[in-house]
């Protein structure tokens, strides 16, 4: 009997204790499910930073694509310059054979280059098969050249002409589109100043800008030419002056020779009467 007297008690200490704990507070605290708590209020911070900073790079980020959208105000007043435009050749043809050249200059045509260049200039006369071989080998190596330089002067006035006429045939339409493509940069438009509106106008203009680079060279290139003929003429006539000197020494020292062996002869054979 007196052994089961302490295990009621301990029995109804621990019912009270329980009864207490759920009637007294109403709250069982619970480690596991409190941590859980603290891990979940930790994460909605972390979460809440990140958003925090998303916030403000999609917010600066849009800041500077309305920055980057923002017209210039009264572009074509601040920025649009006239330019000289294109001139075509004019000229008087009184004798009737400046039209082709001039008609030719202008268009690039080749048919009217060919023709008014030949109606403009001295034509050169050929020599005739009795005065080619009645001449040595320097006159006619001589002959030979100058006839050379004069074809070659032709050739690349001819060529040049062609490329002057192609570049001022072609600049108003070149012309029209730098017109546009100004009129587009200046534009207000919101469709032609996106982004790929821009590169493209800047692709655009690169392509012009590599055009006009090419016609420069074409013109370089034809003035180099023209250059290296009048190099040639000059060297050709350098040349002549040396060998026609070569040729006086020569003769001199020939007629010198026969005139001393002459005036020996003469004074080796001279009897007085």
């Amino acid at each position: 009997m007196k052994k089961k007297i302490p295990a009621v008690l301990l029995v109804l200490v621990l019912c009270v204790t329980t009864a207490s704990a759920q009637l007294g507070s109403g709250i069982v605290y619970d480690p596991t499910n409190y941590q859980n708590a603290v891990l979940r209020y930790q994460q909605l911070q972390q979460h809440l930073i990140q958003l925090q900073k998303s916030y403000a790079k999609i917010t600066s980020q849009l800041n500077l694509a309305m920055q980057m959208a923002t017209f210039v105000r009264n572009m074509p007043a601040r920025y649009r310059a006239l330019f000289s435009q294109w001139r075509n050749v004019t000229s008087l043809n009184t004798f009737g054979n400046t039209g082709n050249w001039i008609s030719g200059i202008n268009s690039g045509l080749l048919p009217n280059i060919n023709t008014g260049y030949q109606k403009s200039t001295t034509q050169l006369l050929p020599y005739s098969a009795g005065h080619l071989s009645g001449m040595d080998a320097s006159e006619l190596e001589r002959v030979q050249s100058q006839y050379a330089s004069v074809q070659l002067t032709d050739g690349a006035n001819m060529n040049a002409m062609a490329t002057i006429g192609s570049i001022r045939g072609s600049a108003q339409g070149i012309q029209t589109q730098i017109g546009n493509l100004e009129q587009d940069s200046f534009s207000n438009d919101s469709d032609l100043n996106s982004e790929v509106s821009v590169l493209n106008k800047i692709n655009a203009a690169g392509v012009l800008t590599l055009r006009t680079v090419q016609d420069s060279n074409k013109l370089l290139a034809s003035m180099l030419e023209v250059q290296t003929i009048l190099a040639k003429q000059q060297r050709e006539a350098t040349a002549n002056t040396i060998n026609a000197d070569i040729q006086r020494q020569a003769s001199m020292a020939a007629n010198v020779a026969q005139v001393t062996a002459t005036l020996t002869n003469s004074l080796q054979t001279f009897r007085m009467p």
